[in-house]
């Protein structure tokens, strides 16, 4: 072990397992006093075993596992970030620690460019920050041949899945560059990322299966999740002025900032506005505003020169606040994945903070036909559209609600051992106690009854005619075709509008009814809603509440009656996973992995996260049984049933 420029380097025999006086001192020389939870035994497991995949909460101390290894490890460290921001940010802050860092990117002139590409090539630096378009550049990947890479730590790495919330085609170039330099070590980073997109990660860098995985810190019970459903543009506007109220009082009375998320460069520029004349100091920030511009606010937001920030979801990435004490969210966003990433900007300081997500009736054909449309004027594959609804679709399942927000989270990420059996904070939480429990018969016949309604309209007429029809609202058009004279009109009569929407929404998360069209969606009855509809399939469903405004906040989950219930029956989401369950869980995702690059495929195309826990809490003796499960239809049991049904057989 020798010691150089302030900084402890160890050689190729002490880097497998260092003592932990070591670890010690290069921490207090880096200027911490002390590690964060997860961060030393993922130090320790990276220099071990050469491969690390870490899944950790933003502001969570990434940035320390692979700064550190950097420091000790003899060479140059190479750090693949899409945040030109967070990279210089970081470069300053570990060059006024004493450890020599650069970055390279786009917006250097040439000149500065070409000088720092020989001091790399010196070796004159620890770490050495490039943006993933670096790695098309020829010169720049013969340079990383040639002197001594310590490291490759891969930050954002979920935008290496093309079934992520947030698919980069550049980083496609990070597993050509580890197969380059086979004796470097590996870290992927990232804060959001599922067992799918974990099992992809590893697949695009070219890991192995067996790669060590740390999946830790994702709960965050200081976070107040709420959901609301609006109907009005003054509801919303009296919604987002309560949680400002409540979580900074008055504009410039308390500390603390908040971020408003919109899902528009319209919208978030006509929020701020309103914000602005309500006395706030607040600015818009979205991806079309020039460079500079954003700069500006995001500098501004930093020195506290402004209180709050309207933005698209461009905004917060590599921004380290740790007193924002509300996130608001206008419309839902994209997935579980990025509503998290963006509430995690949060109360990082440990202190109490509001989240509220507002969702409306038109939010569900708007993102279809956001998913649907291309930038580029193509047709976007449909896998990738399917897929895409489905994270979306999460989320609007997640947003009603019917257990602990935090612990529902918690699951989908499979980080069970932090879930905290009821975090006593989110708006689920509070009002369990006031839970009412419905009869499964009516359910049953409510449900079917809307979805009678689809079936009538199927392909002809969006969601919100669906409502009228089942609440037997006169409409021309309802006259026009004949509808008001069958027996589905008036159906539901004794419930509102308002109501039947949430019913019909709730239909559509249950993979019931469908969206079908461009701007204008119509509503269409799947081939599980019909099973529904005759029976053959129950009709397992969380009626929306009769009077309390939240989703979910005032029932209870319905058992299906015993006559409707197949054997074996549709399993529960919800339930948590013993050793042995998870033991299976996670073969049959070595399973799926094994397939998907055999077939050349990412590993969602094999089967779904959700397709594994429901084959676990099945266990199929048979391709009958095996159909049950989520997303497992005829071509799929046929090509994959008896590969699947062998891991459930070991596991027996």
């Amino acid at each position: 072990m020798t010691e150089h420029k302030n900084v402890l380097f160890l050689n190729d025999a002490d880097s497998l397992k260092p003592p932990l006086a070591v670890l010690d001192a290069a921490l207090a020389r880096l200027g911490f006093a002390r590690f964060l939870p997860g961060q030393r035994e993922a130090i320790e497991t990276l220099l071990a075993t050469g491969r690390l995949l870490l899944v950790a909460p933003t502001g969570g101390g990434k940035s320390l596992t692979y700064q550190l290894p950097a420091a000790l490890l003899p060479g140059t460290a190479l750090v693949v970030s899409p945040l030109i921001a967070l990279m210089h940010d970081q470069v300053q802050a570990l060059q006024r620690r004493g450890l020599a860092a650069t970055y390279l990117s786009s917006t250097l002139d040439g000149d500065e460019l070409r000088r720092r590409m020989r001091e790399v090539a010196q070796g004159q630096y620890k770490l050495v920050y490039a943006a993933p378009e670096r790695l098309t550049f020829s010169g720049f990947r013969a340079l990383l041949s040639q002197i001594k890479c310590s490291l490759i730590a891969v930050d954002e790495a979920h935008c290496i899945s093309e079934w992520g919330h947030d698919f980069r085609p550049e980083y496609l170039q990070i597993g050509e560059l580890v197969r380059e330099l086979p004796d470097c070590r590996v870290l992927a980073c990232t804060a959001t990322a599922t067992p799918v997109v974990r099992d992809e990660i590893l697949e695009r860098l070219g890991l192995p299966s067996n790669t060590p995985q740390l999946v830790r810190g994702f709960a965050r019970p200081n976070l107040s999740l709420r959901v609301a459903e609006i109907n009005s543009a003054a509801e919303r506007r009296q919604r987002i002025d309560a949680l400002l109220a409540e979580a900074l009082g008055a504009p410039d009375q308390r500390p603390g900032t908040a971020i408003v998320y919109a899902p528009t460069r319209k919208s978030t520029e006509e929020e701020a506005a309103r914000l602005q004349e309500n006395g706030w100091r607040v600015a818009a920030y979205h991806a079309g505003m020039a460079g500079p511009d954003r700069d500006a606010v995001q500098g501004a937001f930093i020195q506290d020169q402004i209180q709050i920030v309207v933005a698209t979801n461009a905004f917060g990435m590599g921004i380290d606040r740790a007193d924002v004490r509300a996130i608001a969210h206008l419309a839902p966003p994209s997935s579980i994945e990025a509503y998290y990433q963006e509430v995690g900007r949060a109360g990082r300081d440990g202190q109490d903070a509001s989240c509220l997500l507002l969702v409306s009736p038109g939010d569900m054909p708007l993102r279809r036909h956001l998913i649907e449309s291309d930038a580029n004027g193509r047709a976007p594959d449909q896998a990738v559209v399917q897929h895409k609804w489905n994270l979306f679709l999460e989320l609007m399942r997640w947003s009603e609600g019917g257990s602990c927000r935090h612990d529902a989270i918690l699951r989908y990420f499979g980080d069970e051992e932090e879930t905290l059996s009821g975090c006593g904070r989110c708006d689920v939480c509070r009002s369990l106690s006031h839970a009412e429990t419905g009869d499964a018969t009516e359910v049953a016949t409510t449900v079917r009854k809307a979805l009678c309604a689809v079936a009538r309209l199927h392909g002809r007429y969006g969601i919100q005619m669906a409502a009228k029809l089942l609440r037997g609202t006169q409409d021309a058009r309802l006259a026009r075709d004949g509808l008001d004279r069958t027996p589905t009109f008036g159906i539901l009569k004794e419930h509102s509008e308002r109501w039947l929407l949430q019913l019909l929404r709730r239909l559509v998360t249950a993979g019931w009814v469908d969206f079908s069209g461009g701007e204008r969606p119509v509503v269409i009855l799947t081939e599980e809603g019909r099973q529904v509809i005759h029976a053959e399939r129950p009709a397992r469903l969380l009626l929306p509440p009769q009077s309390a405004p939240l989703p979910a906040a005032r029932t209870a989950r319905v058992r299906p009656s015993a006559e409707l219930r197949p054997k074996p029956r549709t399993p529960d989401p919800s339930v948590e996973f013993d050793e042995n369950a998870q033991a299976l869980f996670d073969a049959l995702r070595h399973h799926r992995m094994t397939l998907a690059r055999d077939e050349k495929v990412p590993p969602y195309v094999i089967a779904s996260d959700r397709t594994l826990r429901d084959i676990v809490l099945l266990r199929p003796a048979n391709l009958e049984e095996l159909k049950l499960a989520h997303g497992i239809g005829p071509a799929k049991a046929e090509k994959y049933g008896d590969g699947l049904l062998a891991i459930v057989q070991q596991a027996a």
